[in-house]
């Protein structure tokens, strides 16, 4: 993870301000700027069209009874793409273009499945995340399962009760004057 993180906020910024300068050297500064300017206004229309795109297809897989699962993938991964795209840099548009075409998409999405069918497999089968049946917590590994009861107290005796349910009401005095 730490891999990750050092590769995403170090690595990444220095090849793309790479990128940029390169580009910038070839074709011209104004240019460049017009060109990462031109591919984000583009791709957050896309990005637009594709996230409605996701909506619609979720709204018919849920009047038709069933989960939305694909649908919700595809969702995060429009989110990651404009996000993406948001960020100034070729690099990212080009990934952030590649996560917006349906057909590459796809290949992102069965990606992501066969990475994470393990872990989907095992919360399933323990009814717990994979971070706590690691971690042995409860019973075999799994995190103890609690079950919390939102309940009101109710009075059946016609008897005048304070504010949670019992004793005294608050304008009742106690005992005999």
């Amino acid at each position: 993870m730490a891999l990750a993180l050092f590769l995403l906020f170090i690595v990444l910024p220095f090849l793309e301000l790479a990128v940029i300068l390169t580009v910038g050297a070839n074709i011209g500064i104004l240019p460049t700027i017009a060109l990462l300017v031109l591919v984000g206004v583009l791709g957050s229309w896309l990005c637009k069209r594709e996230g409605l795109g996701v909506l619609r297809r979720m709204n018919a897989t849920l009047s038709e009874g069933r989960l939305p699962t694909r649908e919700l993938i595809d969702g995060g991964l429009v989110l990651l793409a404009g996000a993406l795209l948001v960020t100034p840099g070729f690099l990212t548009d080009v990934v952030g273009v590649l996560l917006l075409l349906p057909p590459t998409r796809a290949l992102f999405r069965a990606a992501l499945v066969r990475r994470f069918q393990g872990r989907i497999e095992q919360a399933v089968v323990s009814g717990t995340s994979a971070g706590f049946a690691s971690a042995g917590f409860g019973p075999f590994g799994g995190r103890t399962q609690r079950i919390f009861v939102d309940a009101d107290i109710v009075d059946t005796t016609g008897r005048d009760t304070g504010p949670y349910g019992f004793g005294p009401a608050p304008h009742t005095e106690l005992g005999p004057r």
